[in-house]
């Protein structure tokens, strides 16, 4: 079994944000039950069950950790809490541990105690676009949104590594690719989105080709409407391709490109339902319910 990484599911009741094209809302009625409460009389037990489903992950050669879940992550600072001593308790723990997330309630104090006891080496920041009052308009979020070049810069203080996931949606056609443009136009404003990613001080930017399920879903009806036309996800695919250098290939076939000194990834498969070959997965979902499954949204994908 190839395992590229292992998701878990931080708990919360609800979240603090409300994404338009959010996969989670596409998938509400699959719900897993809290396990990792430590008001639970068994609490102990499912504790060392937790533990057991993170020691089967790096015994089966999974080295990265994505705390994410259906909420933001950094809702449940008790929860961060228990994971960074679940690192201390493993014989092999993680040391590659990484944080998606849009930023919201994160300030100096909080990246502080997530580099310093939870071990995160690299937060992933989910952006819908790189303007902050744009991005933070698309996520809705009941808490005040971060500005993103002082989130960036705040994050780089604290020496994480920054990965951009830019969320591909009509603003790139807006913003930095014209319908009118001339093709010479057109390339050069593809190519001001990684310039402007170098100046938040990107080490990496994945671009995530929103994903449909095509089940006439809110969000779906959302992505129709407001994802990045078929254009400008052709010419940021060929423009990475044509000016990139290829550092390596994904076990799931995705291409790692060297782009003027950022790793750029194009996705668009995120929730990983590409035909299987094999044992071998994109990810692994830890869920509060404390077992092992490999897809988020399908029960029936239990593993451990």
């Amino acid at each position: 079994m190839k395992i590229q990484s292992l998701s878990v599911v931080v708990p919360n009741p609800a979240c603090i944000n409300s994404c338009p094209f959010c996969v989670s809302r596409m998938n509400a009625d699959t719900t897993y039950k809290n396990q990792m409460n430590d008001n639970l009389p068994f609490f102990d037990l499912y504790l060392k069950d937790y533990i057991k489903r993170l020691e089967f992950a790096r015994d089966n050669g999974c080295n990265t950790v994505m705390l994410t879940g259906n909420t933001e992550p950094q809702q449940n600072r008790k929860f961060l809490t228990y994971f960074g001593m679940f690192m201390q308790l493993m014989k092999n723990p993680f040391h590659w541990i990484e944080m998606q997330t849009t930023g919201v309630l994160l300030d100096q104090n909080y990246l502080r105690f997530l580099r310093n006891h939870v071990g995160v080496n690299l937060i992933s920041l989910s952006l819908s676009a790189l303007d902050s009052k744009i991005n933070g308009d698309i996520i809705s979020s009941n808490a005040p949104m971060p500005d993103i070049p002082f989130l960036c810069s705040e994050i780089k203080r604290y020496d994480f590594s920054l990965r951009l996931s830019l969320n591909l949606t009509d603003y790139y056609d807006g913003e930095y690719v014209r319908a009118g443009d001339s093709p010479d136009e057109q390339i050069a404003g593809v190519g001001r989105i990684f310039d402007d990613c170098r100046k938040l001080g990107a080490d990496q930017v994945t671009i995530r080709i929103l994903y449909s399920s095509d089940t006439g879903t809110p969000q779906d009806e959302w992505i129709k409407e407001h994802a990045a036309s078929e254009n400008v996800v052709h010419l940021i695919e060929s423009y990475v391709k044509a000016n990139g250098i290829v550092l390596g290939v994904l076990p799931h076939g995705a291409v790692k490109y060297s782009l003027d000194g950022l790793c750029v990834v194009i996705d668009d498969d995120c929730m990983d339902k590409s035909e299987k070959t094999g044992e071998d997965y994109k990810y692994l979902v830890l869920q509060p319910d404390c077992k092992l499954y490999s897809q988020w949204d399908d029960k029936s994908s239990l593993i451990f």
